[in-house]
């Protein structure tokens, strides 16, 4: 689970884009639909499956993911067609599900520094905290 703290939101039509402060890394999150409890300042958890988390190493360029985390990977569990690989953001521990084969050829290892990637539209608002 994400904690963040809304900085700003866009809206328009019916679409929202909201950015949160987390650990001085913008977050960016699209969402159509906004409870009015949701407003700048707010403390959040913030959700996003383990599924929709890509991971990239050696990374150097630029993507259209909005959401670029650079992690460290703390542990991992291979099986015969997934990975499951758990990446530490400062005191935040994240979930990355992909496919072995993935794993394999990009020799990922415990203690590799990697970047976690989430697409803006992946990121949802699970919970907001009382401050």
């Amino acid at each position: 689970m994400i904690k963040a703290k809304i900085k700003s939101i866009e809206n328009v039509d019916s679409l929202n884009i909201v950015k949160f402060d987390f650990y001085d890394t913008t977050l960016t999150m699209m969402s159509l639909d906004l409870n009015d409890e949701i407003k700048v300042g707010k403390t959040v958890k913030l959700a996003v499956k383990p599924t929709q988390i890509a991971i990239a190493k050696n990374f150097n360029g630029e993507l259209s993911y909005s959401n670029q985390l650079k992690s460290t990977i703390i542990s991992m569990e291979n099986g015969q067609l997934l990975s499951s690989i758990k990446l530490k953001y400062f005191d935040t521990t994240i979930e990355s599900i992909i496919t072995a084969s993935s794993s394999k050829r990009m020799a990922l290892h415990v203690e590799d520094e990697v970047t976690v990637l989430i697409k803006a539209n992946e990121l949802s608002i699970s919970e907001i905290c009382d401050d």
